[in-house]
This record gives C-alpha cells, sequence and structure tokens, in this order.
C-alpha cells in the first residue's frame, strides 16, 4: 500500500525530526529559552521590580516574559546556520530532494517545537508560584498566540543565520531579540517611554505579538491592528529568509 503522505510532507518532517534531535543536544537552550525567563519572571514580580498592583504585575509579566522566552528560542534557532554552512552541512541538504521553501519550512516548523517549552515553563511559573488565575480559554487563548507569534522572529534568525558568519549571526540574533525585547516593552511597559520612543515601539513586532496576549490576559479581544502589524513583519521577514537561504548557495 502506498504511504498517505505525500513525499514532499514526509521529507519536510523527517527534516524537522533531524533538526529537533540536534537541537535536544544544546545545554544552552535549555539554559537560556527556558530558564532564564522563568528567573527574570519571578526576580521582576517578588523583588517589586513590575510596575502595578501584585496581580496586575503578576499576569503582565507572565505573558511578557513567557514571550521574551519564545523569542529568545525563536532566533536561537537561527544562530547555529552559519556553523553549519561553513561546516558542509547546508552544502549536504542541497544534494538532497529538499527544495529551498521545504528547508525553510523546515527550520520555522523546527522553531515552532522549540519555543513550547519556555512559554509552559513561565505560565506554569504564573500559575503555580505567583498564583494567576485565569479562564482556561484564556490560559489556551494566550499559549496559542504566544507560540503562533513566534513564526516572523524564528524568520528573522533563520535569515541572518544563512546570511552572517558563525560569531556574527550569534551576535546579530542576540541584539536583536534584547532590543525586540526592550523597545517592544518585553521588560518594562511600553506607557513608561518617552512619547517618540513609544510610537516606534507600537511598530515593532515584538510589541504587537506580545499585545495580543496580554488583551487576552486581561479579558479584552485581540487588536485587528497588532495582528496587521504582525502579519506584515512576517511577510518581510520570510522574504529575507528565503533569500537568505539562496544567498547561502553561493557560499556554501
Amino acid at each position: 500500500m502506498a504511504p498517505l503522505t505525500p513525499r514532499p510532507i514526509r521529507l519536510t518532517l523527517g527534516y524537522v525530526a533531524l533538526e529537533l534531535r540536534r537541537t535536544a543536544r544544546d545545554g544552552g537552550y535549555v539554559v537560556f529559552g527556558v530558564a532564564t525567563p522563568v528567573v527574570m519572571y519571578l526576580v521582576f514580580t517578588n523583588l517589586g521590580l513590575a510596575s502595578g498592583d501584585r496581580r496586575h504585575a503578576a499576569i503582565f509579566t507572565m505573558v511578557s516574559m513567557a514571550a521574551y522566552g519564545a523569542l529568545g528560542s525563536a532566533f536561537n534557532n537561527g544562530s547555529g546556520l552559519a556553523e553549519d554552512r561553513e561546516a558542509g552541512w547546508l552544502r549536504r541538504l542541497r544534494l538532497t530532494p529538499l527544495a529551498p521553501v521545504q528547508v525553510v519550512t523546515g527550520k520555522v516548523l523546527t522553531g515552532a517545537v522549540v519555543v513550547v517549552p519556555g512559554i509552559v515553563a513561565v505560565l506554569l511559573t504564573g500559575a503555580l508560584v505567583n498564583h494567576v488565575t485565569l479562564d482556561a480559554g484564556q490560559w489556551l487563548s494566550i499559549a496559542g498566540l504566544l507560540w503562533a507569534g513566534t513564526v516572523p522572529f524564528s524568520l528573522f534568525g533563520l535569515g541572518n543565520g544563512y546570511r552572517l558568519t558563525g560569531q556574527t549571526s550569534g551576535m546579530a540574533n542576540i541584539t536583536a531579540m534584547l532590543l525586540l525585547s526592550i523597545v517592544g516593552g518585553l521588560w518594562v511597559p511600553v506607557d513608561g517611554f518617552p512619547a517618540w520612543l513609544r510610537h516606534i515601539a507600537e511598530w515593532t513586532p515584538s510589541n504587537s505579538y506580545a499585545s495580543l496576549s496580554w488583551h487576552v490576559a486581561f479579558g479584552q479581544a485581540p487588536g485587528a491592528r497588532e495582528v496587521a502589524v504582525l502579519a506584515g513583519w512576517l511577510v518581510l521577514f520570510g522574504v529575507y529568509a528565503l533569500y537568505g537561504y539562496r544567498r547561502s548557495g553561493r557560499r556554501a
């Protein structure tokens, strides 16, 4: 009997499984993608560094740090690509039946999996340590939005990984992640920013990404503007990642 799954899909899923096994062997992923956002969440909320009353701070910062951890994992997914290229891994991939779109899609799917532990860890910490109480629908919506919204950042990290050298891509992704986290209001609410910086923040993908879950956490519907902004960045970063992969073929 012929397999039910089309061959291109099976090839892509096989590539994703390979990449996940490689990521699982990276100890830095566990430290920076899971442990760090949990520790930062506990520090911000239990040392009185978060603004607002205790309940508001616990919820707002929970979403912020879950988003921050997810960004870290998404960008980290692309940081090792330059080393892979220099080691000849991308050259070997080009000898397989995988098309460029399948390779980029496979890495994006890998990124969609590796962001999950960090998101879940922070949300569980909020519920179990800071006693955050939300409706089941809110918990599921927040987790789903935080998970799905990482795709643009994964694509951005992949584009850097495909185009830059090993050391440069790692620094570029760390810098981008930190800048987007700070300017996007994940560390400090944008309400405290100067007017000019607040205007910039509202157009960053990180602010729109977190805003979707902030709205849900406080009983509001996600804003159409945030969805549109994030979708625009998704298209831009997607083109960048595909361009980076095609360009890397000239050097791999």
